[in-house]
C-alpha cells in the first residue's frame, strides 16, 4: 500500500504544468485525487485512471478566485471521496506573466495575480478547513517560490504574492495546530515544467543566474519536488508545521 493510501486530496491547478505532476504523485502514493483547475483535467484523469483505477481520481473545472466556485468544488470533493485529508494550494498566475517594470504593472493585472495567488489559497482554506477541523486531521501544502526570499526584478506582482503565501502559512499553522492540522509551504526554485518553459522571457532573464546561485548546479525539474510533496502530505510530517521547504538545489536557505 502507498504512503497516502485511503487519503483524499485536492490539487488546485492540478491539470497542467507542475500541478499535473503533483496530482500524479499523490495518486501514485495511494491518495484519491480531485484535480481542480481552470483548465479541463479529463485527459489527465484518464491517464491516472489507467494506472491506478477508476476510483482514484476525479476532476472539476473551477476558478480558485471565485468563492462560489470554490464552495462547489469542496462539496463535489466531499461527495466524491467522503472527506478531504490533503489540500495542495498550487493554482497560480505565473507562466503567462511577461517581465514588466514595477512602474508599468497595470492595476487590473496586479489585482488578478493577487486574486488567484493569494485570495485563492485563502478561499480554499476557508471552505476546506471546516472538514479537516471536524475530523481533527489534515495537511495543507501551500506552494510559494524561492523568489520570495531573494527577489526577482520585473515580477513584483508575482513575488509579492508568493511572499504573502509564506506569511499565510505561518499564521494559519498557529490557528489550525490545535485541530491537529499541519500547514506548510513548498517553495520550488526555477523548475523546467511545460508551462515554465513556455515563459521564455523569464527563462532567458533568470536561468543562468539561478543555476549559478545553486549549491547543486543544474536545472530543476518537476520530479525534484515530489519527494517533499509526499513527505508534507504523509504522516511522516505529523510534527512539522508552519515551515517552508525550499526545493531549489540550495539557491536559498530558509
Amino acid at each position: 500500500m502507498g504512503r497516502l493510501a485511503g487519503r483524499a486530496a485536492i490539487v488546485t491547478g492540478g491539470a497542467k504544468g507542475i500541478g499535473r505532476y503533483y496530482s500524479e504523485a499523490l495518486a501514485a502514493a495511494g491518495a484519491y485525487v480531485m484535480i481542480a483547475d481552470i483548465a479541463d483535467g479529463k485527459t489527465l484523469v484518464a491517464e491516472i485512471t489507467a494506472k491506478h483505477g477508476a476510483n482514484s481520481v476525479a476532476s472539476a473545472v473551477f476558478d480558485v478566485s471565485d468563492e462560489a466556485s470554490v464552495k462547489k468544488l469542496v462539496a463535489q470533493t466531499v461527495e466524491r471521496f467522503g472527506k478531504i485529508d490533503i489540500l495542495v494550494n498550487n493554482a497560480a498566475v505565473y507562466s503567462t506573466l511577461p517581465p514588466v517594470k514595477c512602474t508599468e504593472i497595470d492595476v487590473v493585472l496586479w489585482d488578478k495575480v493577487m486574486a488567484v495567488n493569494v485570495r485563492g489559497p485563502f478561499l480554499m482554506v476557508k471552505h476546506v478547513a471546516p472538514h479537516m477541523i471536524a475530523r481533527k486531521s489534515g495537511k495543507i501544502i501551500n506552494i510559494a517560490s524561492g523568489t520570495a526570499y531573494k527577489g526577482l526584478p520585473d515580477f513584483l506582482h508575482y513575488v509579492t504574492s508568493k511572499g504573502a503565501v509564506i506569511s499565510f502559512t505561518r499564521a494559519l499553522s498557529r490557528e489550525l495546530g490545535a485541530h491537529n492540522i499541519c500547514v506548510n509551504t513548498l517553495a520550488p526554485g526555477l523548475i523546467l515544467s511545460e508551462t515554465g518553459l513556455a515563459n521564455t522571457a523569464h527563462l532567458d532573464q533568470s536561468r543562468a543566474g539561478v543555476i549559478a546561485s545553486r549549491a547543486i548546479k543544474r536545472d530543476g525539474y518537476p520530479a525534484d519536488l515530489l519527494g517533499a510533496l509526499i513527505f508534507l502530505a504523509s504522516s511522516d510530517s505529523d510534527f512539522v508545521t508552519g515551515q517552508t521547504i525550499a526545493v531549489d538545489g540550495g539557491s536559498v536557505n530558509t
